[in-house]
C-alpha cells in the first residue's frame, strides 16, 4: 500500500512539473503557425515515470497527460469543430483524427520512456535512448496527422519566400502524396527533432543522479 500511494504521488508531481514547463515554455517560447512547440524538455517528468515505475505505469500516466494537454489545448480542438477549420464535409472526422493522433496517441507514446530500463545498464544512457523512443513515437504521430489532415498544405509551404530553394524543386519532382508526406516530416521536425535532442541531453545528465533514477517496481 505504501508503494502504491508514493508512485500515485510521485507520479502526479512529475505530471505537475510537466506541465508547468510547457505553461512556462508557452510564456518564452512562440508557438509554429500551424501547431507546435519547443518547450522547456515539458515531456521529460512524463518519461521518468515509465522509467521508474515501468512501462504499463508509464503508459497510464502517459495517457493522463494526454488529456491534460487537450484540456490545455481546448481552444484548439474547439476551433477543429467549427466547420470553417476543415470544411462542413469532413469537418468532425478530421476532428476526430486531430484529438487521436495528435493528443491522445501523440503524449501516450511518452510512457514508452521505461522501455530499456532493464536493458541498458548505465542509467543515464537507459533514460537517455527511453527518451528518444517516447519523443520519436510522439514525432510519428504528428507526421501521421499532418500527413492526414494538412498535406494540402504542401506546396504553399515549400514556395514561401525565403524557404531555400531546395522547397520548390521538391514541388516539382514529388508526387502530391509524398510531398505531402515530406512537408509532415520537415514541419513537425522543426519543433520535435531540437526537443527530442535537448531532452535526451537532460536526459543523459539526469542519469547520474542515483536518487532521480531510481527504479522502482
Amino acid at each position: 500500500m505504501q508503494n502504491k500511494t508514493r508512485r500515485l504521488v510521485e507520479s502526479a508531481m512529475l505530471l505537475a512539473i510537466a506541465i508547468v514547463l510547457e505553461l512556462v515554455s508557452k510564456m518564452f517560447i512562440p508557438e509554429f503557425p500551424f501547431g507546435g512547440q519547443l518547450t522547456l524538455v515539458s515531456m521529460l517528468p512524463v518519461v521518468l515515470i515509465s522509467y521508474r515505475y515501468g512501462v504499463k505505469w508509464g503508459l497510464v500516466c502517459a495517457l493522463a497527460y494526454a488529456l491534460l494537454e487537450m484540456a490545455i489545448g481546448t481552444k484548439t480542438l474547439i476551433a477543429a469543430f467549427q466547420p470553417d477549420y476543415f470544411g462542413e464535409g469532413v469537418m468532425i472526422v478530421n476532428a476526430l483524427i486531430m484529438c487521436l493522433l495528435d493528443y491522445v496517441v501523440a503524449f501516450t507514446a511518452l510512457g514508452l520512456g521505461g522501455v530499456f530500463r532493464n536493458r541498458i545498464q548505465k542509467p543515464g544512457v537507459s533514460l537517455m535512448a527511453g527518451s528518444l523512443v517516447a519523443l520519436g513515437g510522439r514525432y510519428l504521430a504528428h507526421i501521421a496527422s499532418g500527413y492526414i489532415l494538412f498535406s494540402g498544405y504542401a506546396e504553399w509551404f515549400f514556395t514561401q519566400e525565403g524557404f531555400p530553394q531546395w522547397g520548390a524543386a521538391l514541388v516539382e519532382s514529388l508526387s502530391p502524396g509524398l510531398l505531402g508526406f515530406v512537408y509532415s516530416v520537415v514541419y513537425n521536425g522543426m519543433y520535435m527533432v531540437p526537443e527530442m535532442v535537448l531532452t535526451a541531453v537532460v536526459a543523459l545528465f539526469l542519469g547520474r543522479m542515483p536518487k532521480i533514477v531510481q527504479k522502482i517496481g
